[in-house]
């Protein structure tokens, strides 16, 4: 191959990623971003909602209304996911749901229905944590970074 070829090769590419670029289209940023913040705020909502419920009907105490919730919102989000309405509203609605609660719980119930036909311990039960096992392992892991912390600053005090 000589250096002329070489060179004609670079140039083609480099005019195919111009135009590429060029005929890309842009991502809607701002209608995304609001799409996200409407419904992650709205999902909160319902969790404030399904707190408050628990305080007022079932006699919880404020501080413990938070474990009935958030085993709520998981089992709606698995049952969502299930029902595969869970995947279609995450698609439209982008990053809104990904970042409570829900959306851990989505990926977790997404991998284990994605792998059932393995069987219940090598498809469900070895696949389920794919997605979510980095989150825990980490989460753990800055958990105990921060415990050690906490503890060595209460010791210089």
């Amino acid at each position: 191959m000589n250096g002329n070829s070489a060179n004609n090769e670079k140039e083609q590419a480099k005019a195919y990623q111009k135009l590429a670029k060029k005929h890309q289209p842009r991502p809607k940023v701002f209608i995304n971003c609001l799409k996200a913040f409407v419904v992650g705020g709205a999902i909160c909502m319902l969790g404030q909602a399904l707190s408050l419920m628990y305080v007022h009907w079932f006699g919880f105490k404020p501080e413990k209304a938070g474990d009935p919730t958030v085993a709520t919102l998981i089992f709606l989000s698995c049952l969502l996911t299930g029902l595969g309405v869970y995947d279609r509203f995450g698609q439209w609605a982008g990053a809104g749901t990904a970042v409570p609660v829900t959306g851990f719980a989505n990926s977790i119930a997404s991998a284990a229905l994605e792998h059932r036909a393995e069987g219940f311990v090598l498809g469900v039960g070895g696949k389920m944590f794919k997605l979510a096992g980095s989150v825990i392992v980490f989460g753990t892991v800055a958990a105990f970074a921060v415990g050690i912390i906490h503890m060595l600053l209460h010791l210089v005090k």
